[in-house]
């Protein structure tokens, strides 16, 4: 059997798709042990006293650009004296 035939092809791109696969499956158990510990962070920072939700937010802000922050800002701003807020 020469190494281009279909066969080899095959047992070639099963053996790479077996390995992109099992590649996957360890992030997935990795972004899980991940996620464990973030949470366990958060409950932590409870049974000291701080409030998670907020603790949240402030997770997401920092993320953000603060212009685009900035801006949001002003528009709820805008919005609440609109309302009455």
């Amino acid at each position: 059997m020469d190494d281009h035939s279909p066969d080899a092809t095959y047992r070639v791109t099963a053996d790479e798709l077996r390995s992109f696969i099992e590649r996957f499956e360890r992030l997935e158990a990795e972004k899980k042990d991940i996620a464990d510990q973030q949470k366990e962070v958060l409950a932590e920072a409870k049974a000291r006293g701080y409030d998670t939700k907020v603790m949240r937010k402030l997770i997401a802000l920092r993320k953000r650009d603060k212009d685009d922050i900035a801006e949001e800002e002003a528009v709820l701003e805008l919005y609440k004296q609109a309302l009455g807020m």
